[in-house]
């Protein structure tokens, strides 16, 4: 990364509702120029996180700053753009219609308005689409459509929420593509995921689980550092093995890997599991741990210590 300006944080985040917390004391930073995901499932505070970055959101505690001034104030706004979970866009309006009117919101004049729609038609390639409907779009085009009516006013930072949900395979790698453009150029970008996958795809990445982050780096870091063990099931009869993993006290996580099994193992004791497994006709073969594995092991021994 060119430019390690910090562009925004979340620095001692708390925030509940209805008594329930769904950020708990929640810290970390995204630089100019950095892709940072904020990766964790459904209800794990992602969109929380967001809205709080965005200003929409007041914490019990903890701020949220960008560029170093607070998320609320309205000249800070100006240097996001958000892009939410949530259909966003007039439904009823064509994709002409949807650019025309964010420029309008954001007071573009005429000439810079036209000059930046020619090019986000481009880059998104909506351009052969640009008279149609918002709600006779793909799920990929609209939220491409969403993403150029949040960059049109160019900003500095650029907060995701699930952009890829509901995507197709081709229009989700168009997506990234165009994200790794755009940092690139220095922009800041926070993308909210609950897909494993991507998160190999972001310079850090933070895991977030119930309103904490349990981990948070750059990938080869977070690899490097995982302690457990992965492996391969071979063999044997897979009820039979699928039992005895589930009586097995230091298996982490299980999850078919085509027609064989894939463990994680707590580190240095596969032994304990290699062997009632061979007196099923069934051997162990290491493979190399991904991050689903890091993050279903992560969530194993956190409720192993709250057990």
């Amino acid at each position: 990364m060119a430019d390690t300006e910090l562009a925004l944080e979340l620095e001692g985040a708390i925030r509940s509702f209805g008594g329930k917390r769904a950020l708990d004391d929640l810290s970390f930073k995204v630089e100019r120029g950095e892709l940072f995901g904020l990766v964790g499932p459904d209800g794990a505070g992602k969109t929380t996180s967001v809205r709080a970055i965005a200003g929409l959101l007041d914490l019990d505690a903890g701020v949220a700053r960008v560029f170093g001034a607070a998320a609320t104030r309205a000249d800070v706004r100006e240097r996001l753009g958000l892009m939410p979970q949530q259909y966003s866009l007039y439904r009823d309006l064509s994709v002409g219609e949807n650019l025309s009117f964010f420029s309008q919101l954001y007071a573009l004049p005429r000439a810079v308005y036209l000059k930046r729609r020619e090019r986000l038609l481009e880059i998104t390639r909506l351009g052969p689409f640009v008279d149609r409907r918002a709600d006779a779009l793909s799920g990929g085009m609209y939220k491409k459509l969403a993403l150029a009516c949040a960059l049109l006013h160019e900003p500095e930072v650029l907060l995701l929420d699930e952009p890829t949900n509901g995507v197709d395979p081709v229009s989700r790698r168009e997506l990234w593509a165009l994200l790794h453009e755009f940092v690139e150029r220095g922009m800041a970008v926070l993308i909210c995921t609950p897909y494993m996958d991507e998160a190999e795809r972001c310079h850090r990445i933070g895991l977030l689980h119930q309103g904490r982050l349990l981990l948070q780096g750059n990938m080869q870091a977070v690899l490097h550092d995982f302690a457990d063990e992965v492996y391969e099931v071979k063999g044997g009869e897979r009820e039979a093995i699928e039992g005895e993993l589930e009586r097995a006290t230091n298996v982490c996580a299980s999850s078919p890997a085509g027609s064989r099994l894939r463990i994680v193992v707590e580190g240095g004791s596969a032994e304990r599991v290699a062997a009632p497994l061979a007196g099923l006709g069934a051997t162990l073969e290491r493979v190399t741990a991904s991050f689903e594995d890091v993050y279903l092991a992560k969530l194993w021994h956190e409720k192993k210590v709250a057990a």
